[in-house]
């Protein structure tokens, strides 16, 4: 595997930031690990980070690398600081960022798929949410999503921790959030009205976590609608432990074609 920092520039931010990528090596003679490379542009998977973490997260915290390198998988893992992945009402456009501009400069920089059966997103807490904010509101982006611990339902948390100052800045406000791009149910229910594609769902949670309920909450909202979902809990808490199995999950989970 090839592992790059790499530092650019962002239109839609106004600002230099950076973005962790892993991409694809074929290998023989490295000790403890094949890498396996397909022919043509690679697949890729955008890994989020949560509310406190960066772009280096994944990279620390577990062995994605590791993980991805039989895979023939690229690997890209952006900084959207504590933005809930949102055009901020106060504050930098982070959903622009991610949703247009970082997978255009990502196919601009390496040897990346644009083929929407060749792209994933996945991500723990708020990245989670970041996951499905992307899946539900460009489905016809990525063929597959994945939320670890995920945040569900932001307008719920931010009440419970009563932080009125920070949900000002990202969202407007509580009342900003519903019936939004923000609004995870809501938009999900026209994902599974509308007539285009529509992502594979995988969404696994630890029974101890604090956001356990809101995603027992989304498992039975998602089966209602009748979209194509996979759901996993064992006992665990909101911690790199639970994260660090769960991405191998989700790894043997996407819909791969053989490297």
């Amino acid at each position: 595997m090839a592992l790059i920092t790499c530092d650019f520039f962002s239109e839609s931010l106004g600002l230099s930031t950076s973005m962790t990528v892993i991409l694809p090596q074929q290998t023989a003679a490295q000790i403890g690990m094949q890498g396996k490379a397909g022919t043509g542009k690679f697949p890729v998977l955008y890994l989020l980070h949560g509310l406190s973490d960066d772009h280096t997260i994944w990279l620390r915290r577990t062995s994605i690398e590791r993980y991805v390198a039989p895979l023939g998988l690229a690997v890209v893992m952006p900084a959207v600081h504590r933005s809930f992945y949102n055009d901020m009402a106060h504050g930098m456009k982070f959903w622009t960022f991610v949703s247009e501009e970082l997978p255009m400069l990502t196919r601009s920089f390496f040897p990346i798929s644009e083929k929407r059966e060749d792209n994933f997103v996945a991500g723990l807490s708020m990245g989670g949410f970041g996951a499905f904010k992307l899946a539900f509101n460009k489905p016809e982006n990525f063929a597959a999503a994945a939320s670890l611990s995920g945040c569900m339902d932001v307008k719920s948390v931010y009440e419970r921790w009563n932080d009125v100052r920070e949900c000002d800045i990202i969202f407007g406000g509580f009342d900003k959030i519903e019936g939004t791009q923000n609004d995870l149910f809501d938009v999900s229910k026209k994902l599974a009205k509308s007539k285009g594609p529509k992502p594979k769902l995988f969404m696994a949670c630890g029974t101890e976590d604090f956001l356990y309920k809101q995603n027992l909450q989304m498992k039975k909202h998602l089966e209602g609608l009748k979209l194509d979902l996979k759901y996993a809990e064992r006992p665990g808490d909101h911690e790199w432990g639970f994260w660090d199995a769960e991405i191998q999950n989700v790894l043997n989970w996407l819909p791969l074609k053989k490297a």
